[in-house]
């Protein structure tokens, strides 16, 4: 709801009950409370308790006191006659009643109900006595609470006096008034951990999950820590299985600290659904029965970019098990934000990895940055803070871009616009802030303020209804401008009731609401508007907002605004010229300091109306004031790269943005800011800062009105890493495992296991406290040990016999002691007498990989009677039961090490130890924790090297070290005593061993173990074969050779010029050579060129060319201080004259490319269209050059002005034929020269390119094709073009074809056919076309038999048929006229031919009836081929339709005329 509310409604004591004294809400709801339990018995209390509900605005209080049910729940719904439900009916507000009589409808109810009421019911005169009785309750009440208001407000004030005069004295440690209490809940709940903590001065809280700290940050979303009013809370959101643990919250302050506990367990619903089937999904995925693991790899770090870069942040998610096509829900967040696809942010999802780009960075980008993917097993996540530098400004000096630019309170001519301040001033204060408009499809700016406005809101008027806009914010300072701020969402000036009406929401189901528009009311002045109020008040501008008047339908209302300076009544209209349209206006040009007040009409087309109610007097100013500077800051130790800076916030600001954080390096003065956008936390994390450098830092508060003043500097903190990695309690946790190794008359050996969290610093010892047990009561710890004691065995002495103990242990660093362990089990101490020895002790696991892993431990105390001589080892899988475990070794083991080797990837392992002497086997060692068979990443392994002095050094790097981590280096997993062999060297994070003088006694394993890391350990083996090796390698880089990359070579070079060449792997400027010819050195000359590039170690010698006399060896021979190398090159015999002959030819060819020459000489090609190229690529040329064709020296083409340096000559031979063989030849020539190309095309040349050519038509051929024809069977196929020397043969059953009348071929267009006459079953089998070009040839078959040829003779026999029927089939040949015009009396004689076989019968039809030859009408059919018709005298009633009509068994066909008989007379008439 107050999301919706604008922002300056909300400091007006209308909204809430705000304005109420915090002692006022205080008694007020400690009396409340009291009255729940006043006696119900008297009507006094009854009075009171009724009396009270009229301040009480909690439902939950009302239904305290009221023990009735409650009434239903009224409906709001319209129905009709039959139940219909057809709308909704709006309720009229009832608050008032209930308000004046003190009653809510349920006391009334209950009143109503009691016998009381109902027998007083009938006296009228009782019930005036009861209503004067309650109303004295009332004011009885309302007195006293106002007196004990009164008397206690003035107790809090003594005590707070008395704290301010006595602080020392009043100083006390933490107290939980009310401690958290444990929850269960279910999955997807929230749940919320209270308590309250009292303590002088106010304790500071921090909250834990299993002794982890709990970082809001680190887990944006996810938890929520909140301290209000010494009530601290801690909400969990979204609770799930790996929430259910024992959480801690811990006060403290300078008088101590303070611990209480809560626990909270997750529990899943499990319903009508399995709780392992997830909801269904579409797709071709299935996930039932699958549990997925999520893992985020390859994460970005905290990320550093800058004003209009372009930024992409991505992980690599690794789900397990790979379903194809499955997709996880990804979603990132800023700033607990959820983020959406924008043109400011791309996001994307390649199936293995995430990508969240920024597509042009802007401080309102800067924020913590998170990573959610979501499958149906869960979901992880990861987060780092992006930081946005401001970007350079145009003018030097000039202020930082504002940010954050929102449109507040959009009207159809107002918008309210906001932003924050940026963090960089440019090294002067900001004078203000321009605002700039732009219409949505323009890019024309306007700005808005002809004077800068430094209050951070500003209302922008004069716009038009209807339309959208974008803002943006530009500061300035003396300097000059900033860059425009990013621009707002788009807005649109419009109601905000037509807005809400735009968006449209839909009614339930239940009915609809109909929304109607009544017609303008026209001729009718409004009234006066209502609620006139000033919502927000700069010494720039005033801004006035009121209601509508309240009658419907009247026609345009505007308005027009009034002003009056206070104390006089001589009211100024603002708006002269233009009323405005929204119900709220904005005021400038107001002059500051004096106080105004205001009032408004209402006008229409029918005129203006009478005046509202004017304001308050309002002084002009600015009445949010610049929030005080931030409160102590103190900075803390984080990483290497960042500090922790907390402070405490502003007091009493109001509408606080957030805070901006500088820091300086201690002694520059040079201040930088830690963040561009505003934080509004009061504990911030600063990134990129320089390790080892000390800085200071200080905060300012941001609000709208402006930055406050810096807070005072803080303490200089050194950015080194924070022991324990930032935890505030950096102490051990409790060692663990405490068992006994020996044990005598009065002492006994303790062992026990490291503590599983160091607390960041090495631990510097162990306290050892023991009790004695009598009869299962433990008594009271002693000390054992004064003096921290470094191993993790201490024998306890000063024991009693036979007597009881239990023991326990802390741990200590530099950070103190920590919390001691759970005491051990209860051991009696008595002398062991047995003959083997006891357990082995501190087991340690080191270098674990995927595969194996090494094994440490210490012999035991106690060897029994005769010293131990061997050790067993054995494993089993951590989940495996006890009669899973299994030896290691069969023998033996004489050292206190072993490497097992064999293990499952991946699986957990557990071990234990057994020492032996000659009376056998001892106890068996506690057992290791489950370590897991997994190489972790990063995970790097020792490297051996010898340097080129021949040194050789052991190597080992690790990369997730700590500021405190540090190499212990031991030779078979013993402390290296003996220095003079080995001297150690480490820098950074690296480390390394060097051999003084490498020997025997060297041999070993060599182990690394680095500390303060998850384990990072690893070992070498020195086997007297690797140092025999090793030793060889250091004689060689004692005495080196210069290495070569490649050995002494020849190459030409143009003009033929012999280059010898070889290059070498590395050489100093100190390096020479020597180039010796037969065993002479030569020199550089005109002969002989010589170069050394030292950078490439390229040596050369070059050479113009080669004569008998150079024919021999050649060497080169290098020297680079102490290491030599040569290289030679024999050229001799036949190798040398192939070597002269070719420097020779490439000598001419140089000279032949002087002028215009053939880089590809004449060749020719076969298009697919069959149609034959000759080409040459050409080279030099110039618009002179000529190139000439000819064929057999003659010529025929001319190709001159060319236009090209290089390119290609062309000649094209359409359709090439016997003819077109013959000699080609292409001659280039200009002034420079010519250069000839010759092509022969005769004999062998000419067949090569008409195989090619028959090579392509044969490739064009489309498969061998069946068809039928009225005279047999044809088969077929098409080629792209047809050559008259194209050969083909056909072929039946894999034999030439010998061709008659009845067995045909030829050629019909680019169709090849065969043609089988009359086929018979004999014509069934398989043919085939080939083609032959020469080499292989190309067939194309086409098997004529079974439903082939069925089908084809089928079709052949029809077609024969159909043939045989056309030719016979009855016919009128002709002789007949469409229409004979006749005069009457005239004869009529018309013959036409017939033809068919057999004779066809004929038939005459007038007028579609058949007629038949009399004395009138003659008809003849006579040789079977005439048939003629004759009329003798005609008249009128001969004209009509004549049809003949021939017909045989193969077809029918007519004839048709028209006979027109005309009268003379009539034809006379019409001529007249």
């Amino acid at each position: 709801m107050s999301g919706s509310i604008p922002f300056y409604q909300k400091h007006h004591l209308h909204y809430d009950r705000g304005y109420r004294s915090k002692e006022t809400q205080s008694k007020v709801s400690q009396y409340q409370a009291s009255s729940r339990y006043s006696a119900s018995g008297s009507a006094s209390a009854a009075t009171r308790s009724r009396g009270l509900n009229v301040s009480s605005h909690s439902g939950l209080e009302e239904s305290r006191l009221s023990p009735s049910p409650k009434r239903a729940k009224p409906t709001y719904l319209a129905v009709d006659k039959d139940n219909q439900i057809i709308g909704y009916v709006v309720p009229i507000f009832r608050g008032s009643q209930e308000f004046a009589t003190g009653l809510s409808d349920t006391e009334e109810a209950r009143v109503r109900d009691t016998a009381a009421y109902m027998a007083r019911r009938d006296l009228f005169t009782s019930g005036l006595e009861m209503e004067r009785s309650e109303l004295i309750s009332r004011k009885e009440t309302m007195r006293e609470s106002a007196e004990r208001i009164t008397l206690n407000k003035r107790i809090h004030e003594h005590e707070e006096h008395f704290k301010r005069m006595n602080e020392d004295s009043l100083m006390h440690a933490p107290e939980f008034v009310i401690k958290p209490r444990s929850h269960t809940v279910w999955e997807k709940q929230c749940v919320r951990l209270h308590c309250t903590v009292s303590g002088w001065p106010d304790p500071r809280v921090v909250w834990y999950k299993n002794n982890v700290a709990l970082d809001p940050l680190a887990n944006p979303g996810k938890y929520k820590i909140e301290s209000r009013y010494s009530v601290h809370s801690l909400e969990i959101n979204k609770c799930d299985f790996d929430d259910t643990a024992q959480y801690r919250v811990s006060a403290m302050n300078s008088q101590g600290e303070l611990s209480a506990f809560a626990s909270v367990v997750v529990k899943r619903f499990k319903g009508e659904m399995d709780e392992f089937l997830p909801a269904p999904r579409l797709g071709p995925v299935s996930e039932y029965g699958i549990t997925f693991q999520t893992h985020i790899v390859d994460k970005f770090g905290v990320s550093f970019g800058r004003e209009g870069e372009t930024m992409s942040l991505g992980c690599t998610v690794i789900i397990y098990p790979a379903l194809h096509r499955y997709q996880p829900e990804v979603e990132w967040y800023r700033d607990d934000v959820l983020l959406s696809p924008s043109k400011w942010t791309h996001m994307h999802w390649s199936g293995d990895r995430a990508t969240l780009t920024l597509t042009h960075l802007n401080k309102e980008d800067e924020g913590l940055y998170t990573l959610r993917v979501t499958t149906k097993s869960g979901y992880e996540t990861y987060s780092a803070y992006v930081f946005v530098r401001d970007a350079d400004a145009e003018v030097e000096g000039a202020p930082a871009a504002p940010l954050d630019v929102r449109c507040l309170d959009a009207n159809k001519d107002y918008i309210i616009v906001a932003w924050k301040q940026p963090a960089v001033d440019g090294g002067n204060s900001i004078l203000g802030y321009f605002v700039d408009r732009c219409e949505v499809g323009t890019t024309h700016w306007i700005q808005c303020n002809d004077t800068p406005v430094k209050f951070a809101r500003f209302p922008v008027t004069g716009l038009v209804e209807g339309r959208s806009y974008i803002f943006r914010v530009r500061a300035v300072n003396k300097s000059g401008i900033s860059r425009p701020s990013r621009v707002s969402e788009p807005v649109a000036a419009m109601d905000p009731a037509d807005r809400a009406r735009m968006r449209g929401t839909s009614a339930p189901w239940t009915g609809q609401i109909i929304v109607t528009e009544e017609e303008p009311a026209e001729g009718i002045v409004p009234s006066k508007p209502c609620d006139l109020q000033v919502t927000e008040a700069t010494k720039n501008y005033v801004v006035l907002s009121w209601k509508p008047p309240g009658e419907k339908g009247l026609e345009g209302v505007m308005y027009y605004v009034e002003k009056c300076v206070s104390g006089t009544d001589s009211w100024q209209r603002v708006n002269t010229e233009i009323p405005v349209k929204s119900p709220r206006f904005a005021l400038f040009d107001l002059a500051e300091g004096k106080a105004y007040r205001f009032r408004v009409r209402c006008c229409n087309s029918a005129g203006v109306g009478e005046p509202s109610d004017p304001t308050e007097a309002t002084t002009v100013g600015d009445k949010l004031d610049i929030p005080s500077a931030p409160g102590k800051v103190i900075p803390t130790r984080n990483t290497d790269t960042s500090v922790v800076v907390s402070w405490e916030a502003s007091c009493n600001a109001k509408e606080l943005v957030g805070y901006y954080i500088e820091g300086s390096i201690v002694g520059s003065n040079v201040w930088e800011p830690c963040n561009n956008k505003p934080v509004n936390v009061t504990r911030f994390i600063c990134h990129g800062l320089i390790t080892g450098e000390k800085y200071v830092f200080r905060v300012r508060a941001v609000n709208a009105a402006g930055i406050s003043q810096f807070s005072q500097e803080s303490e200089a903190v050194e950015v080194k890493a924070a022991i324990g990695g930032g935890i505030l309690h950096a102490s051990p946790a409790p060692p663990y495992g405490i068992t006994i190794l020996e044990c005598v008359r009065d002492s006994m050996v303790l062992a026990w296991k490291q503590p599983t969290f160091i607390g960041g610093a090495d631990i510097t010892g162990y306290f050892v406290d023991y009790r004695e047990v009598i009869d299962g009561v433990p008594g009271k710890w002693h000390e054992a040990n004064i003096k921290a004691v470094s191993e993790r065995a201490y024998r306890v002495s000063d024991l009693k016999e036979n007597k009881k103990y239990q023991f326990q242990v802390r741990a200590a660093n530099m950070a103190g002691v920590g919390i001691p362990s759970l005491p051990s089990n209860t051991f009696l101490c008595e002398e062991w007498t047995i003959a083997v020895p006891g357990p082995p002790h501190d087991l340690q696991i080191r270098e674990a990989r995927n595969d194996s892993l090494v094994l440490l431990w210490k012999p035991p105390v106690y060897q029994g009677r005769d010293p131990v001589n061997g050790f067993y080892v054995d494993i089993k899988e951590a989940d495996a039961p006890e009669e899973a475990w299994r030896g290691v070794n069969t023998k033996a083991l004489e050292k206190t090490y072993t490497k097992i080797k064999d293990l499952k990837e991946g699986e957990k392992y557990v071990f234990r130890v057994r020492a032996q002497n000659k009376a056998g086997v001892g106890k068996v060692s506690d057992v290791t924790e489950p370590v897991p068979a997994l190489t972790k990443p990063g995970t790097k392994e020792i490297v051996v090297d010898v340097d080129d002095d021949g040194v050789i050094s052991l190597n080992f790097e690790c990369g997730n070290m700590t500021p405190d981590s540090k190499f212990v280096w031991s030779k078979n997993y013993e402390d290296i005593t003996d220095t003079s062999r080995l001297t150690t060297e480490t820098k950074g994070t690296k480390s390394k061993v060097v051999f003084n003088r490498p020997g025997e006694e060297d041999i070993g394993v060599y182990s690394c173990l680095v500390t303060h890391t998850d384990g990072a350990s690893s070992s070498y083996t020195l086997s007297e074969e690797e140092l025999k090796r090793l030793l060889e390698i250091s004689h060689d880089h004692k005495f080196p050779i210069i290495p070569l990359k490649s050995d002494l070579a020849v190459e030409l070079l143009e003009k033929g010029r012999v280059r010898f060449w070889l290059q070498a792997e590395k050489m100093s400027n100190n390096g020479k050579v020597d180039y010796v010819f037969n065993d002479n050195v030569v020199s550089q000359g005109e002969k002989y060129k010589m170069n050394f590039d030292k950078n490439t170690g390229v040596i050369e010698m070059t050479m113009e060319s080669l004569t008998p006399a150079d024919e021999g060896t050649y060497t080169f021979q290098l020297q680079d201080g102490k290491a030599t190398n040569q290289s030679s090159l024999v050229l001799i015999g036949d190798v040398f004259k192939q070597l002269q002959k070719e420097s020779e030819f490439q000598r001419k060819e140089y000279f032949r490319k002087q002028g215009p020459h053939f880089i590809e000489y004449l060749s020719w090609e076969v298009t697919p269209e069959c149609c034959v190229v000759l080409k040459c690529k050409v080279g030099n040329m110039k618009k002179e050059t000529s190139a000439l064709w000819h064929k057999d020296r003659h010529q025929i083409k001319v190709d001159e002005h060319l236009g090209f340096a290089e390119g290609v000559l062309k000649l094209e031979i359409a359709q090439i034929s016997k003819k077109d063989a013959g000699v080609y030849e292409v001659i280039l020539k200009d002034d420079r020269g010519q250069d000839t190309s010759t092509l022969n095309l005769t004999d062998q040349g000419f067949k090569d390119l008409m195989n090619e050519v028959f090579s392509v038509i044969a490739n064009s051929s489309t498969p061998l094709k069946i068809t039928s024809t009225d005279e047999g069977i044809r088969l077929y196929t098409f080629v792209s073009y047809y050559n008259d020397l194209l050969q083909v043969t056909w072929h039946y059953k894999d034999s030439a074809i010998a061709f008659s009348d009845r067995i045909k071929s030829g050629v019909v267009g680019e169709q090849l056919w065969l043609q089988i006459t009359e086929p018979t079953e004999k014509d069934m089998g398989k043919y085939a076309i080939e083609f032959y070009d020469g080499k292989g040839g190309l067939r194309r078959t086409v098997d004529l038999s079974g439903q082939a040829f069925d089908d084809a003779f089928a079709e052949f026999q029809r077609l024969k048929a159909a043939a045989i029927a056309e030719r016979n089939r009855a016919r009128v040949a002709g002789g007949l006229p469409d229409v004979v015009t006749i005069q009457e009396g005239k004869a009529l004689n018309l013959t036409c031919n017939i033809s068919g076989n057999p004779v066809p019968e004929v038939t005459w039809l007038k007028n579609d009836r058949e007629i038949t030859s009399d004395e009138h009408c003659i008809l003849k059919f006579e040789s079977g081929k005439f048939a003629s018709f004759t009329i003798t005298g005609v008249n009128t009633s001969d004209s009509g339709k004549y049809s003949i009509l021939v017909k045989n068994k193969y077809g029918t066909e007519s004839g048709d005329f028209t006979v027109s008989v005309f009268i003379p007379e009539e034809a006379g008439g019409k001529k007249k």
